[in-house]
């Protein structure tokens, strides 16, 4: 059942509200009145069902889940902040100060699993909408980026030694007795499969992994008879991953690159620090001149950049309303010039026929697409892109677009902030205008009165 906040309660006499002891001219307070909290009640509304008890309310969990995507906080640490600040809890739809955390952390991961994909993207959505004329800008920026995933560097070893251990896991959990358990003798392996390169050590490192493999393999095939029908088949994809990770080599194509996260892709970016990326590839898009996210989308397999092009721009125009009619990207988009009304441009020769003004036309619009590449890094860095921590490709879509989401508002945050201060500095300069022509009306009739 949907929860809800009481949007007239009755007035305590012990408890101050909220609006008596914060400035309602803070950016937060002031994003909180433009957005429609109602229409968000009602497009989440039908993700829960009319029986059982109330959820935690709309308002609520849809505040936090922004302010942790605006202050890169952890699903703990926003709920933790949440108790100590004011205009969060303001924010959140509270009348007054509250205590105590409002929810479990946990219900976080529930309400991301109800809503999926498609809830994400009417938060995007709603951060669109706040910016109204200047996010229907008819020239966008597109770029791809990696959203790395929370795995530790993959190698086959270390993936065959977590085989080793779930392996054991399951067999303790089903009270099935190993014939061996390969403890004591995995643990001197994993030593001294190392630092394999050293020519003293390589023949011996060879061999220790060789081993481990052979355990591995050992092991899965020893569970797989001794498990019951009814238990192998609940493990039967895990298993599956097993037999690929076994029989996968060096050259092999769509590898496995670790046991809890079988979707994430070897992404080469071709970066001296990093090499090599693992995650999902992200396509972002942004108005040329405004410089609002007006696109984000995950892909599943590392597809090539011109591919992405086109769903990229379905979901622009079924966010915005309207179909950019330029998109600019970089050389890596190689193919077609146009994709329904929309021409692409991207850096590449001029025609010989074309004159001075498209020329410099085109410079103009090839240079101003360098400006997406520091908002993705603002996205890694400040919104939580930086390491995805959400489970699977839907994890994978909904981290990027609430990243962007997040993007917005903290661009809306930032405006509200110099309107405010703009209109202090003017009632400031007001004040001392009135002074000074009072200053100067009193000495002009001083004067009057006693010329010497």
């Amino acid at each position: 059942m949907l929860g809800k906040i009481d949007k007239n309660p009755q007035l305590n006499m012990f408890q101050t509200p909220l609006e008596k002891i914060i400035n309602l001219k803070h950016e937060l307070c002031l994003l909180a009145e433009k957005i429609d909290w109602n229409n968000i009640e009602k497009e989440f509304s039908k993700y829960y069902k009319d029986i059982g008890r109330p959820s935690v309310p709309v308002r609520k969990i849809v505040g936090l889940i922004l302010l942790k995507q605006i202050y890169n906080q952890s699903d703990e640490s926003v709920i933790e902040r949440w108790i100590e600040n004011p205009y969060w809890q303001y924010f959140c739809g509270e009348t007054y100060f509250q205590f105590e955390q409002p929810f479990d952390p946990s219900d976080f991961v529930h309400f991301r699993d109800r809503i999926g994909e498609e809830g994400a993207e009417k938060l995007l959505k709603l951060s669109i909408d706040l910016f109204g004329k200047a996010s229907q800008e008819k020239e966008v920026l597109i770029d791809t980026t990696v959203q790395e995933k929370n795995i530790t560097f993959p190698t086959d070893v270390k993936l065959q030694k977590k085989i080793i251990d779930k392996c054991i896991k399951i067999a303790k959990q089903n009270n099935i007795e190993l014939r061996q358990s390969y403890a004591r003798v995995v643990k001197q392996l994993m030593i001294d499969q190392r630092f394999r390169n050293h020519p003293k050590r390589r023949k011996k490192a060879r061999a220790a992994a060789r081993k481990i493999k052979t355990i591995a393999g050992r092991l899965t095939r020893e569970l797989q008879r001794k498990l019951p029908n009814e238990v192998l088949e609940q493990h039967m994809e895990l298993f599956k991953i097993f037999q690929r990770v076994l029989q996968q080599e060096r050259n092999s194509k769509n590898k496995i690159y670790s046991i809890h996260e079988p979707e994430v892709s070897c992404i080469a970016k071709g970066k001296d620090s990093k090499p090599y990326e693992f995650g999902n590839k992200s396509s972002i898009v942004l108005t040329k001149t405004t410089g609002v996210i007006v696109g984000a989308m995950a892909f599943k397999r590392n597809i090539y950049d011109g591919h992405t092009l086109e769903p990229q721009l379905n979901q622009t125009k079924r966010l915005r309303g309207t179909e950019p009619k330029v998109a600019i990207v970089d050389r890596g988009y190689k193919g077609k010039k146009s994709i329904g009304n929309t021409e692409i441009v991207k850096p590449g020769p001029i025609s010989k026929s074309a004159n001075n003004y498209q020329k410099q036309k085109k410079r103009k619009r090839c240079r101003a697409r360098a400006a997406i590449e520091p908002i993705i890094g603002h996205l890694k860095y400040d919104h939580k892109m930086l390491r995805n921590y959400l489970k699977g490709s839907i994890g994978d879509s909904m981290n990027t677009l609430l990243s962007g989401a997040a993007f917005n508002f903290k661009k809306m945050l930032n405006q509200l902030k110099q309107e405010a201060n703009a209109s202090l500095s003017q009632i400031i300069k007001w004040i001392f205008q009135y002074i000074f022509l009072q200053k100067n009306f009193l000495t002009t009739k001083i004067l009057k009165i006693n010329p010497f």
